[in-house]
């Protein structure tokens, strides 16, 4: 085989490194991409991936290191000029001005009209008006936007973070299709992505980083997955717990224990329809739903952000009424989005988001006791394992991060009823094995834990039990011992256990999860 010199790769880039007062984003980072080849970047959150691409794209300047394009030095010193240059990024956020329309944050970037149309059309949005306003349009939505901009600039080296996390499996779907177009031709995709399938669907190779220095460069086959997780989590691997604690769904029940929250008929408008459940003390309880199904509305209900039309809400066997999310707080129901920025305040520091929840708790006379303040958070801080580093704001911090701390303050506060609405989503393997033994210490503790997840896997690694909902009723409840991907599949399309499941089913729903070797297998030995 002839060995890859620097004029035969479309980037090569070395020693990149990059500090923030105490925190080194990177150090000495590496990667070279080939034309024509789809390259994963992958590591742990933190490991320094978005930071390199936007160093890549000229948004952030490195410490040191050098980048060539086509064999030659190249100093970006702006995301336009990248953009001239070829080097097209699509961000982990959505990089659109809220209060502007689709056709005037195309006029920011000189995005030619007619392009972005034919893209948006490959991506499954041909309807979009362009006179839309941004802020009016879903998180999906705006990432697709993104994509196609960055299409329609035709870019020699399109550059993908963590684009298909907050995507539905059609969508999801539809990227996939169009990144694996530009193998074998003079172009190329750095592709970013927690999840395992989408790097063997579409990737090439890896360049794996961890805390912020490459660690190796992977082919991607058959088998490379384990490579790839072992380079990702270093000695971590090593450490990472074999088995959860847990307990049998139906132990709380038979005891003739009073359920911590329970659901009686609770109905909201045409969204969700007579749902009953019950919740026990130290039980984690799945929901497993597809897109759409009612799961959000019930979320929101169970969180005081909204009113059933109907139905009754008991907290420890008493009906109670929620008027404001202030209130499930009070009634011991806090919740945790999958969205870090509805929940955090992203100026303000990890101290500060963490104590936000219990600081009237540690008043006198007005005045908050910083000394009971700083211990508590700190004892958070420590058990959720939180990299504090970037010190003043949260937004700083890496996405795992983030939702670690939207957990902490939670944890913190003293929690006996968590409402988690997809808390791993977009989030990296050591993170989501943190959250999954938390969420296990919780219930082991006495807590009770409502989590709706996106990912099939998760059930019988974090679950006792789950109920399935569909066309916003719950059709089937299944002990964790039983809840394999294909029985939650099965009920979450409304199907017979015997029923085949349609060919295009099966690939939306492989599409949407991550493979075995994307979660750590933390249930083994469970009593169930």
């Amino acid at each position: 085989m002839t060995a890859t010199t620097a004029t035969d790769l479309l980037l090569e880039a070395t020693g990149i490194s990059k500090t923030y007062g105490a925190v080194v984003a990177l150090k000495s980072a590496s990667l070279a991409v080939r034309p024509g080849e789809v390259h994963a970047l992958m590591g742990a959150n933190g490991a320094g991936k978005s930071t390199l691409v936007k160093i890549l794209t000229g948004a952030v300047r490195p410490d040191a290191g050098t980048i060539a394009v086509r064999g030659r030095d190249r100093t970006v010193h702006s995301p336009a000029e990248a953009r001239r240059g070829g080097l097209v990024p699509v961000y982990q956020e959505p990089a659109l001005i809220p209060d502007l329309d689709i056709r005037a944050n195309l006029r920011l970037t000189e995005t030619p009209v007619e392009p972005f149309r034919h893209w948006l059309d490959e991506l499954g949005l041909p309807d979009l008006g362009l006179g839309t306003l941004v802020r009016r349009i879903p998180l999906a939505s705006l990432r697709i936007i993104d994509l196609a901009r960055a299409l329609a600039s035709e870019p020699d080296l399109l550059m993908l973070d963590e684009m298909t996390a907050a995507l539905p499996a059609n969508l999801t779907e539809r990227v996939l299709e169009v990144v694996g177009r530009r193998r074998g031709g003079d172009t190329s995709v750095i592709f970013i992505s927690h999840r395992m399938i989408e790097i063997a669907a579409v990737c090439d190779r890896a360049t794996v980083l961890r805390e912020g220095e490459t660690v190796g460069v992977v082919d991607v086959s058959a088998g490379s997955e384990d490579r790839i997780v072992e380079l990702m989590l270093g000695e971590i691997a090593k450490e990472m717990p074999a088995a959860a604690a847990g307990r049998a769904g139906r132990g709380p029940r038979l005891a003739g224990a009073v359920p911590r929250l329970a659901t009686r008929a609770v109905s909201v408008g045409a969204k969700v329809h007579d749902v009953s459940f019950e919740l026990y003390p130290g039980e984690v309880l799945g929901v497993v739903a597809l897109e759409g199904q009612g799961q959000d509305e019930l979320f929101d209900v169970l969180a005081g952000s909204e009113r059933p039309s109907r139905g009754e809400i008991l907290v420890d066997g008493k009906s109670i009424s929620f008027h404001h999310p202030a209130d499930a707080i009070r009634a011991g129901l806090v919740y945790v989005a999958a969205d870090r920025a509805e929940a955090l305040l992203m100026q303000r520091s990890v101290r500060e988001n963490i104590a936000l929840p219990f600081t009237a708790r540690i008043r006198r006379w007005g005045l908050i006791d910083l000394g009971k303040e700083k211990t508590t958070v700190d004892a958070a801080v420590e058990r959720l394992q939180i990299d504090a580093r970037a010190g003043g704001e949260v937004r700083r911090l890496s996405g795992g991060n983030q939702q670690k701390v939207t957990i902490a303050r939670w944890v913190a506060g003293g929690v006996r009823t968590m409402l988690c609405f997809d808390p791993t989503r977009g989030i990296d393997i050591r993170t989501k094995a943190q959250i999954y033994v938390l969420l296990r210490d919780l219930a082991e503790a006495g807590a009770s834990v409502l989590l709706y997840t996106s990912e099939l896997k998760e059930v019988q690694l974090v679950c006792d039990r789950a109920i399935v909902i569909f066309g916003g009723r719950i059709v089937a409840e299944i002990d964790a011992a039983d809840a394999d991907e294909s029985s939650l599949l099965r009920a979450a399309y409304n199907l017979r256990s015997d029923a085949v499941l349609p060919e295009d089913v099966v690939a939306d729903a492989v599409a949407a999860e991550p493979a075995s070797s994307d979660l750590p297998a933390i249930t083994a030995g469970r009593d169930r």
